[in-house]
């Protein structure tokens, strides 16, 4: 039997076993047929994506699936979010037939992208209640930002290439900041996408955590039996493999999961049985704990500890919290395979510690080099020889921090444009938040997660470049904020007519 037939078979076995034991927590959450038909969904596009053997097979059936699925359903975000990672983003070029060299490349990401949240971009601007793009600071940032990188890709290539360029901004980064700040209207919607997002990462985790045990990855067949190129590894750490599924690489795997658990923090309020919220909550940790990538996992405690720190009593329950990592720390050093996870650790650990020196040089190497073009960047970055220093054993010089990426590529005045648009967001939120005082209410606990969820982002990619899967997420977190932000807006100013309607009838 081929081996992604045997792969497939362990897919189907895996991502039973977690949709099972989810359906009865999200009966708490989203109604039961939306659960049942988006199952129904993933099973059906993953037995398309290993069985066609061609990837333009594969987009052809999957966009006609996806469109009749589209018009079933309410919440784009959601259906776009537990259908993100079904299979590895692998890219497939559109030949262009002797006129070009190709028009443009497509993966599963831009499928998904132009067939759920184009036709819902299409309906969102039609709509009365939808708040016009350019309204709000965010969206202004983002649109220069926009526009600065379409222009700067003019000085280094070709018009042909430059307008491939803008056509993946545009499905990458626009459409999910645009479909997720304005289809996200009240909290069931929120809690509809966000469980979208938890369940794909659930399936990820018990896929991960197989690929962990068993040292096999089982996605890398199907890419070639598809007829695609995937740069995809086998990478250890430890003497154990980096679990990658279908994001991959294992750092963009973990960063995944640790942003489903910032999620998490917020929709496990909702789920009334503990045994159940327990055991996601232990399976997350496991799928975060199967790439053993370690900028996920600071970025995960940034989550946790922002989540805590904003809410009651967070004093003293970041107390036990810090007291509960200084004891757990000797406790590894005595238990069975304890210290090998001590080993793993970031700052105290022993693998791989030159890593984090790589890190360390990359900073020092690139001021230099940023120096030399401040304000723009330049896209010939990696010909200099401080960069050159930096080429690793594979051959490759691995940028591994995105803001040192956009500071090089697009110089200050386009990281000042990234950095000032999530400080914009993330200010939406502390406002948004603000409009709940009441320390148990559900609003205000979402608005934490956002909060904290989006604050984890920030420090994770300090250790990692955006690639695979990674922009399109924190682009597609930074909508849900900035629809957070208008929600509570809306809500203010409901309540504040009400009030004074109200005020008046007692005159």
């Amino acid at each position: 039997m081929p081996e992604h037939f045997r792969a497939l078979i362990v897919i189907l076995v895996l991502t039973g076993i977690v949709f099972a034991i989810a359906r009865r927590p999200a009966a708490d959450l989203i109604p039961d047929r939306n659960f049942t038909r988006r199952r129904n969904l993933w099973f059906v596009l993953t037995l398309l994506a290993f069985v066609s053997h061609s990837f333009w097979v594969y987009a052809g059936i999957a966009a006609i699936v996806l469109t009749f699925a589209r018009n079933r359903e309410r919440n784009p975000v959601a259906l776009f979010f537990l259908l993100l990672f079904l299979i590895p983003p692998a890219t497939a070029e559109i030949p262009g037939f002797g006129l070009i060299n190709y028009f443009f490349a497509l993966n599963h990401i831009r499928v998904l992208a132009l067939c759920v949240l184009l036709p819902a971009f299409f309906t969102l601007r039609k709509r009365a209640d939808t708040v016009s793009f350019g309204r709000t600071w965010p969206d202004k940032l983002l649109a220069a930002y926009l526009l600065l990188t379409s222009l700067l890709f003019l000085r280094e290539t070709t018009v042909t290439d430059s307008l491939r360029q803008m056509l993946y901004l545009f499905i990458e980064v626009f459409l999910p900041y645009y479909v997720a700040s304005r289809a996200l209207k009240n909290l069931s919607d929120f809690k509809d996408a966000l469980f979208g997002f938890v369940l794909a990462a659930m399936v990820l985790s018990l896929i991960g955590l197989f690929e962990y045990a068993k040292h096999w990855q089982l996605y890398s067949a199907v890419v070639y039996a598809m007829g695609m190129q995937w740069d995809s590894g086998y990478l250890s750490r430890g003497g154990s493999l980096r679990a990658s599924a279908t994001t991959g690489q294992a750092i963009a795997l973990g960063f995944v999961i640790s942003v489903a658990i910032g999620f998490y923090l917020y929709l496990q309020e909702e789920v009334r049985s503990k045994l159940q919220r327990s055991l996601g909550a232990l399976l997350l940790a496991g799928g975060l704990y199967a790439p053993l990538s370690r900028g996920p996992w600071i970025g995960a405690a940034v989550m946790i500890v922002v989540f805590i720190g904003t809410g009651r009593k967070a004093i003293k329950r970041l107390m036990l919290l810090a007291a509960a990592g200084a004891l757990t720390l000797p406790v590894l050093a005595i238990v069975p395979g304890g210290q090998k996870v001590l080993d793993l650790l970031p700052f105290i650990g022993t693998v791989d510690v030159e890593n984090i020196t790589y890190r360390q040089r990359l900073i020092d190497n690139a001021v230099i080099v940023i120096q030399r073009n401040p304000w723009l960047g330049s896209f010939n970055f990696r010909s200099t020889p401080e960069m050159q220093s930096m080429i690793q054993g594979q051959g490759i010089i691995d940028i591994v921090n995105t803001y040192i990426g956009i500071a090089l590529s697009f110089g200050l005045i386009g990281l000042t444009l990234f950095v000032v648009f999530f400080a914009s967001v993330l200010q939406g939120i502390r406002k948004g938040m603000r409009s709940f005082p009441n320390e148990d209410d559900e609003a205000r606990r979402l608005g934490r997660a956002l909060l904290a969820t989006l604050a984890g982002i920030l420090i994770t990619i300090v250790t990692v470049s955006s690639i695979t899967v990674i922009p399109v997420v924190y682009w597609s977190v930074a909508g849900l904020c900035v629809a957070y932000a208008q929600m509570a807006r809306r809500l203010k100013h409901t309540s504040t007519a009400v009030s004074a309607s109200t005020h008046l009838q007692l005159r």
